[in-house]
């Protein structure tokens, strides 16, 4: 029962990042300026130029981003069929990995280059502490519950299917 209710957290904690991140992503396609400036670089110049280019990376991020809610959200709600289930439980280690990674990656990274050891080149010191003390950590947390309710799923289902396996078959006898 403990490992249910942790898998419904990391799911449920998932699923709120992602659609929190989506909600953002999907202010600024619209054109919202609002902590904008903390994202810095090329993308926060696309977003402020707008065009046909802002315009699609902005909606194909928020429709990714609202796919990982929905992503999240099977591992508690898990489809019927067995083989969909495991594809999306490894779908969620998955992208639970890369999130993990990539913030990970960008917060020691950034760090780095706000205490001077490696050169950040034009960056804007403000948007990288955004970054290294903000964004990033919010990708690695949501890459570490989706990974969490990913294993705590796929450890779920494959004890309900070897339970299932040992059950014998009801019969029915003819008359």
């Amino acid at each position: 029962m403990e490992r249910q209710r942790v898998l419904r957290a990391t799911a449920y904690g998932s699923a709120a990042l992602a659609l929190l991140s989506a909600g953002v992503s999907a202010y600024w396609t619209a054109g919202g300026t609002a902590l904008l400036s903390t994202v810095g670089g090329d993308l926060e110049a696309l977003a402020r130029h707008g065009g046909m280019s802002a315009l699609v990376l902005g909606a194909g991020t928020t429709a990714a981003k609202l796919a990982a809610v929905a992503l999240s959200l099977s591992l508690v709600r898990p489809l019927d069929r067995r083989l969909a289930r495991r594809l999306v439980t490894h779908a969620a280690l998955a992208a639970g990995a890369l999130l993990t990674v990539y913030g990970s990656v960008q917060i020691v990274v950034g760090g780095l280059a706000l205490l001077g050891m490696i050169d950040a080149g034009p960056a804007d010191p403000s948007a990288l502490r955004w970054h290294v003390l903000f964004w990033d950590p919010w990708f690695l947390l949501w890459g570490l519950l989706l990974c969490t309710a990913a294993k705590l799923s796929l450890g779920s289902s494959s004890k309900r299917g070897s339970r299932l396996r040992r059950q014998p078959p009801d019969r029915v006898d003819s008359p």
